[in-house]
């Protein structure tokens, strides 16, 4: 009963969120290439397409209006996505060149594992500071210690190589499926990748903390077992 009751919470808090998401970034621009393909040709009706899904991230941004680590990843997909509307070439390239946004942001997650600042500890850090959660004050105290780095470490090199694949499952897609196919098949595919993350992250943490917090339970009985040994 509890678990539906949360659930329920879930739902009517991101529910509308989740609907409006999907109409702005999936429904519109289907409907909009629909409608001006047949007048405006492939190359036009894309970018007319695209125009949702841009202010849309703009909007947002400005209502969040917090320049943190969660925040210049959306600002760089913005900037990135208005390149590639304004980049010019065919049909097939523009939605390649869009699908390379995540491609951007999956290196983004590679580097910062590789110069030890893992992504994934600072979004988390971020989300939880917006929602003035205590978590992100236990967080903080973490960040030196070296099992919950190794664990953020993990979870960032899994993002990355996982919207790396998700970019080449795109690529693979734009050049055997028509234009409209691609436009309904590819965000259904991006939904997926990004839900199997998401559950493989809230698995992973809910795992990595658990044994952490296992292991320094013991290494501190062990530190006060050793002077009662030694007498």
């Amino acid at each position: 009963m509890v678990n539906r009751g949360r659930a329920g919470a879930i739902l009517r808090t991101k529910g509308p969120s989740f609907v409006a998401d999907v109409a702005v970034n999936f429904v519109l621009p289907v409907l909009i290439y629909s409608y001006a393909a047949p007048r405006l040709g492939d190359v036009q009706a894309l970018l007319a397409s695209s125009v949702p899904p841009i202010l849309w991230s703009i909007a947002e941004f400005i209502r969040h209006r917090r320049l943190d680590a969660l925040s210049l990843l959306v600002l760089a997909g913005i900037v990135l996505s208005l390149l590639a509307f304004f980049g010019g070439g065919g049909p097939r390239m523009l939605q390649l060149r869009e699908k390379l946004v995540t491609g951007v942001i999956g290196i983004a997650f590679l580097l910062s594992a590789a110069v030890g600042r893992p992504l994934i500890y600072e979004l988390a850090r971020a989300g939880m500071a917006r929602s003035g959660s205590a978590e992100a004050e236990r967080m903080h105290g973490l960040r030196t210690d070296r099992r919950f780095r190794r664990s953020m470490t993990i979870m960032t090199v899994v993002w990355g190589f996982g919207l790396i694949l998700d970019v080449a499952i795109g690529a693979a897609l734009v050049f055997s499926l028509t234009i409209k196919e691609y436009m309904i098949v590819n965000p259904i595919e991006g939904y997926a990748v990004l839900g199997g993350l998401s559950l493989w992250t809230f698995w992973y943490s809910r795992r990595s903390k658990i044994r952490n917090e296992a292991l320094r339970a013991a290494e501190a009985q062990q530190s006060q077992d050793v002077p009662c040994n030694s007498e």
